[in-house]
């Protein structure tokens, strides 16, 4: 579209064609340079067509009496187109010589500022060029890396759209190493059940170990005892089964008992192990069913092995008391844990946890049956009998239905404070101390003599004595250090055998 330029000194105008207007007159000359030479034809704002733009264009003369405007491009400095006045004949009406003019029309190449333009040369393009397409690359970089920023804002802020998804690690593989907890325990939990005992007041719960496919089940004595003659066990797999148990046979001073179900098929007995192998700091697994929570699994280290503990002791007559050569652990162990297994890093018993020390009595009883009031839970003391003790009671019961204990044939003095396990001056019902014909007797122990070692063992008390008697079978032989009237004295006995309770 044209454009508009005002009419100042010094502004170009567009080269006129060089004709004049036919039988225009002309005026004299009002031009103050020089007078153009003779016979040049005079110049005008003729209707004449300009190269590359109309006639009708032109149309428009300046006013009469201007003076001469500078030709651009002369070659002479101070070269001016004469003016030439208008006709009469010429309508006077609109006379301006820039109301036409297109600056676009094909003429010489004008600026603004009066200035040809000139050519870049080859390199001053591939200059320019480089440069605005560094330019550019910055440019596009600032666009995008603010673009994205705004973008990842967003999408971090509000997400894409609709309901919140959270990012989740896909399903792997779910097996683990066979000596983990979490693999032990895989294989164990078949193996365990969980028994629910009422009595005529009472009830309570505890573990048990499946020993093999005909149904026995080991557990401790403290939790079936509540059944009496005349209560109920119920027993739970792990695999949702339930089934009514009987006793086959139990024991008071190994605190062992046997339960029996049937109609249950797909048993899973559990391995045994030895727990002559086991040492102090061997990592076991706990499973039981504390509080009533079963398939629980806890899991910690040996704690020290052939540690003497009594347990139960609620009985007048002293009856009730277990005597354990125990394995002692830091496993968690929690009443309900009773009768449940202890296993290595095989996935083997080597324990059946029978008892813990709370720190609310100091006592301790049963871990198990959860039915005293105010019992406390795990500080990290428990205690389970050896499987090897273990193995040989449950072998009697199930075929027996009762279990021998191995005896030295004397009588203790339980009330002695001093170091050792005193023989009594008497036995009960005012009868000797010393059994006649019995292995203490053979042995040659007498009245008032002090028991200091079993087998290089130090004993400390008569309970002491006794767990480390129970500690082998009917039949072995000990090597016992004694002081009879402070003189020390070693001897040799085979144990005798007698029938538990």
């Amino acid at each position: 579209m044209p454009r508009t330029a005002p009419a100042s000194p010094g502004s170009l105008v567009p080269l006129i064609a060089d004709s004049a207007v036919p039988d225009a007159p002309v005026p004299p000359a009002t031009q103050t340079g020089p007078e153009p030479p003779a016979g040049a034809p005079a110049l005008s704002f003729a209707d004449a067509a300009l190269p590359g733009a109309p006639a009708a264009d032109l149309a428009d003369a300046p006013p009469s009496g201007t003076s001469a405007l500078p030709v651009p491009g002369a070659s002479t400095p101070g070269t001016f187109a004469p003016s030439v006045p208008t006709s009469a004949s010429t309508p006077t009406t609109n006379t301006n010589p820039w109301h036409r003019y297109d600056p676009w029309a094909s003429s010489a190449p004008l600026q603004q500022t009066g200035a040809v333009t000139s050519t870049p040369t080859p390199e001053q393009h591939r200059a320019r060029t480089r440069k605005l397409l560094v330019a550019s690359a910055v440019a596009l970089a600032l666009l995008s890396g603010g673009v994205g920023g705004i973008v990842g804002a967003h999408l971090e802020r509000d997400g894409v759209g609709g309901d919140v998804v959270l990012p989740q690690v896909g399903k792997a593989d779910t097996g683990r190493a066979p000596d983990s907890v979490a693999g032990i325990a895989a294989r164990a939990l078949p193996s365990v059940v969980t028994l629910h005992v009422s009595g005529d007041a009472e009830s309570g719960t505890g573990t048990g170990i499946v020993l093999d496919t005909r149904g026995h089940i080991l557990t401790n004595n403290h939790v079936v005892e509540l059944a009496g003659s005349g209560g109920a066990i119920s027993v739970s797999f792990s695999g949702g089964q339930t089934a009514k148990g009987k006793v086959v046979g139990r024991d008071t001073g190994y605190d062992l008992a046997v339960v029996q179900v049937s109609g249950v098929r797909g048993l899973t007995p559990m391995p045994l192990g030895n727990s002559d192998n086991v040492r102090v700091g061997d990592p076991v697994v706990a499973i039981g069913a504390p509080f009533d929570l079963d398939n629980t699994v806890t899991s910690g280290i040996i704690s020290a092995t052939e540690r003497p503990i009594t347990a139960g002791g609620e009985a007048s007559d002293g009856s009730d008391v277990s005597y354990v050569d125990a394995l002692q652990t830091d496993a968690p162990i929690n009443p309900g844990n009773s009768g449940g297994p202890l296993l290595d890093a095989d996935g083997r018993l080597v324990g059946v946890n029978s008892a813990i020390r709370s720190a609310d009595d100091g006592a301790g009883d049963g871990g198990g049956d959860g039915t005293e009031s105010g019992q406390g839970g795990s500080i990290g003391l428990g205690f389970a009998i050896p499987v090897n003790q273990a193995k040989r009671v449950a072998e009697e019961l199930i075929n027996t239905g009762r279990a021998t204990h191995p005896v030295i044939g004397v009588t203790l003095d339980m009330d002695y404070t001093g170091d050792g396990a005193r023989v009594a001056t008497k036995g009960g019902d005012d009868g000797p101390a010393v059994t006649a014909s019995g292995p203490g007797a053979k042995a040659g122990l007498k009245a008032g003599d002090v028991i200091t070692e079993v087998d290089g063992e130090r004993v400390h008390s008569g309970d002491e004595l006794i767990v480390r008697t129970r500690a082998h079978r009917p039949g072995d032989h000990l090597r016992l250090t004694l002081d009879r009237d402070g003189k020390n004295l070693t001897v040799s006995l085979v144990l005798g055998s007698s029938t538990g309770g």
